[in-house]
């Protein structure tokens, strides 16, 4: 069996996930990396990440399902052999609506897949854990802080996994610590041209944007800081300073 630390990162074969992934890997780390379905699964990253030393074991569900968190530590354990030491909640649904186009149905998706899926996660890895101590990280968003109106029920579902991370460090001490990255703007999108991009840059306090390589060096420090927990490392260039009127892709057009 491996001697590296296994560690479980849903939504993990692309952008931010994918990043993390990567970094853990470099970093001594096998892997079991989660996608919403099978058609996601990439095998040249996969052998990227073979070729850093890591041993890899894809996954695929639907975190929708609330019957899904428990059957897919069960899957992983034993594709791995044993279970995770690092559960990282990367995967997100994000649609865009406003208050006055709000439904139940899109509050309800939101939360199960951005809020009720990472909870139910968190309890299967320490149950899985045994005797031994763990680490989670949630990956949130840098408007937990000054939100904007749009995208609000994702908004509203990234709130409260903020927010579940001290309560959450408080309840699972001292076996398992919990701790939360909140990304500012980091991959563009087809929705951004280049001088938008420019644009950005300079309206965040850093003058530039984060990247994705350095939400994992956060993700990564906080799975050995041994002593952090409860905590949330915003890596944004200073975006949670401030107070922005409308998302980022409708600014600076």
């Amino acid at each position: 069996m491996s001697q590296r630390p296994l560690a479980l990162v849903t939504g993990g074969w692309r952008r931010i996930g994918g990043a993390i992934a990567r970094k853990l890997a470099g970093e001594g780390w096998d892997l079991a990396l989660h996608a919403h379905r099978a058609s996601t699964f990439d095998n040249e990253f996969k052998a990227q990440l073979e070729w850093l030393g890591a041993a890899v074991h894809p996954v695929s569900g639907d975190l929708e399902d609330p019957a899904y968190p428990p059957n897919l530590l069960c899957e992983v354990t034993a594709l791995a052999g044993r279970s995770p030491d690092l559960l990282v909640n990367c995967a997100s649904l994000f649609h865009d609506d406003r208050a006055e186009t709000i439904t139940s149905e899109a509050l309800e998706q939101h939360f199960r897949v951005n809020l009720f899926a990472p909870l139910l996660l968190t309890r299967a890895f320490a149950e899985a854990l045994g005797e031994r101590g763990g680490s989670v990280v949630n990956i949130l968003d840098q408007r937990v802080l000054n939100p904007v109106p749009d995208q609000i029920s994702y908004t509203l579902s990234k709130q409260a996994l903020h927010a579940s991370v001290r309560t959450m460090a408080r309840a699972m001490a001292p076996k398992v610590r919990v701790n939360g990255v909140a990304p500012g703007l980091i991959l563009p999108t087809a929705d951004y041209d280049a001088e938008q991009w420019r644009r950005l840059e300079d309206i965040m306090p850093l003058k530039r944007l984060p990247g994705a390589d350095e939400i994992a060096d956060a993700v990564h420090y906080l799975a050995s800081a041994k002593s952090v927990t409860g905590q949330t490392l915003f890596v944004d260039a200073g975006a949670a300073l401030e107070s922005y009127a409308r998302d980022f892709v409708y600014l600076e057009k």
